[in-house]
C-alpha cells in the first residue's frame, strides 16, 4: 500500500514538473522577437500634449513582425480631426516575462519623417494580443509632447495551436 502511494506521489510530482518545462517552453516561444514574428492590426487611442493644448488622436493599422524584432506597417491616422496615410518602421525588444519595448519611427507618404514614439507593451492571451501605451512622443522637429495614449494588437492570423 505504502509503495502505490509513494508511486503516486512521483507519478503526479514527474507530471508536474513536465508540464511546467512545457509551459516555460512554451512561453519562451511566445515572450521573444521570433514569438511576435507575424501580421498584426492594431487600434491606438489618445492625445499629444503640446503647449497650445491637448490634440487628440486615433490610429488604425497592420503591422508586420520579422524575428528578428524589426518591423513594418502602415496607418490611417486622425490627429485633431486630421487624416493621414502612413508608413511606420522600428524596431522592438522583448522580454522574457513578455513585456517589452517598441521603438516606432512614423513617415508621411512622401517618406518625411513625422515622429518617434517609444511605447511599453505586455504580450496576452497566449500570444494573441499586445496591449502597450506611449512612454514618449517626439515630432520630427524635436518637439517633446507628453502623451497619453494606449494601443491594442492582435495577431491577424493565429498560428497553429494558438
Amino acid at each position: 500500500m505504502i509503495r502505490k502511494i509513494v508511486r503516486s506521489i512521483l507519478f503526479s510530482a514527474a507530471l508536474l514538473v513536465s508540464l511546467a518545462v512545457v509551459a516555460t517552453a512554451q512561453d519562451a516561444r511566445i515572450c521573444s522577437a521570433p514569438g511576435l514574428a507575424g501580421d498584426w492590426g492594431y487600434t491606438s487611442t489618445g492625445a499629444f500634449t503640446f503647449p497650445t493644448g491637448a490634440v487628440p488622436f486615433a490610429l488604425v493599422g497592420r503591422l508586420t513582425f520579422d524575428a528578428a524584432g524589426n518591423f513594418s506597417g502602415a496607418q490611417n491616422s486622425s490627429t485633431g480631426g486630421q487624416v493621414g496615410q502612413e508608413t511606420i518602421k522600428g524596431t522592438t525588444t522583448v522580454n522574457p516575462d513578455c513585456t517589452g519595448t517598441l521603438n516606432v519611427n512614423v513617415y508621411n507618404q512622401s517618406g518625411t519623417l513625422l515622429s518617434t514614439s517609444v511605447l511599453a507593451f505586455v504580450i496576452v492571451d497566449n500570444g494573441r494580443e499586445v496591449d502597450g501605451i506611449f512612454t514618449s512622443q517626439t515630432l520630427a522637429d524635436g518637439r517633446n509632447g507628453p502623451t497619453v495614449a494606449t494601443l491594442t494588437a492582435k495577431r491577424q492570423f493565429p498560428r497553429s495551436g494558438q
